[in-house]
């Protein structure tokens, strides 16, 4: 764009159902998000503000930028618009209360406790993980492993920084603060990064969950997918919730988000308590031995 041109800015009342149905069944195709009708307001106004940074006039002409860039960034940036990567340190404490209460317990005995945040987003779950983990057996115990997945490159850049401002940290304990932060210097003064220590237990990686689980050799005595099935139509959530299940050992844990619930859909799973169910089964203290890639 010239000096002198005049800046894009997409009208919401131009996004035309033909428009919408594209880029609603582009974005179920590529990871299963669910766009009901009577989200065209909502779609207009978080892609017409990607439209107005890259300059394009209309919504067929961003869909054209999204469907012809072969990296799939475009399309990564557009799921990311459509959906909210809202998190925090030590959401939903009652999982974590769970976590100390009855799973860690049957785990104490192992080399290696396995856990997969499976939509870790900013980071903010599997650090907690790794915190409480460590907690329970002050520093001890096994050896811990955490794959944090998520479907946005972007936001996994930012989970493996692990650089938070003072708005992201305000609500943690001072004691969890000092054990598991460093503050920074200078201009980075009102920010904390979590230490090596903590960093190295946690292995990032891009998964989208609509797809096969290629190469998880690994079965988990606890699995987080928490607030992405609110994204997902029913027969979606089913084939997740299965693949999820696949990965859990006899006795493993999956947690999912306090606004979801798996009452409407068929499932293998045992419900513990709300936001908690278990594949049936009892976890074995040494754990199961590891499974080839499928």
């Amino acid at each position: 764009m010239s000096a002198l041109a005049a800046p894009v800015f997409p009208s919401r009342s131009s996004l035309t159902p033909r428009d919408f149905d594209r880029i609603r069944k582009l974005a179920f195709d590529y990871c299963g998000l669910d766009i009901e009708p009577g989200k065209e307001e909502l779609v207009a106004s978080r892609l017409g503000k990607i439209m107005r940074k890259l300059n394009i006039a209309t919504y067929s002409e961003y869909y054209d930028h999204v469907t012809g860039d072969k990296s799939e960034q475009a399309l990564i940036t557009m799921i990311d618009s459509l959906t909210t990567n809202h998190t925090s340190f030590f959401r939903e404490q009652q999982h974590f209360d769970f976590l100390h209460a009855t799973i860690l317990p049957a785990l104490a005995n192992r080399q290696q406790i396995d856990v997969w945040s499976a939509a870790c987003s900013s980071g903010e779950e599997p650090y907690t993980v790794a915190f409480s983990i460590r907690d329970y057996f002050n520093g001890g115990g096994p050896a811990l492993k955490i794959l944090a997945t998520d479907i946005s490159t972007r936001i996994l850049e930012k989970a493996q920084k692990a650089t938070y401002s003072m708005d992201h940290v305000k609500g943690i304990p001072m004691p969890t603060m000092q054990k598991y932060f460093l503050r920074g210097q200078g201009e980075w003064a009102n920010h904390f990064k979590v230490k090596p220590e903590i960093r190295s237990s946690v292995q990032f990686r891009r998964l989208n969950l609509s797809e096969p689980l290629q190469n998880m050799q690994t079965q988990f005595p606890l699995i987080l997918c928490r607030n992405v099935m609110i994204y997902f139509n029913a027969r979606t959530q089913e084939e997740l919730v299965d693949r999820l299940a696949q990965q859990l050992e006899p006795g493993g844990y999956l947690f999912i988000g306090h606004s979801e619930s798996l009452n409407r859909i068929k499932h293998s799973l045992e419900y513990v308590r709300p936001a908690i169910y278990r594949r049936p089964g009892t976890l074995r203290p040494a754990g199961p031995p590891r499974r080839s890639a499928a």
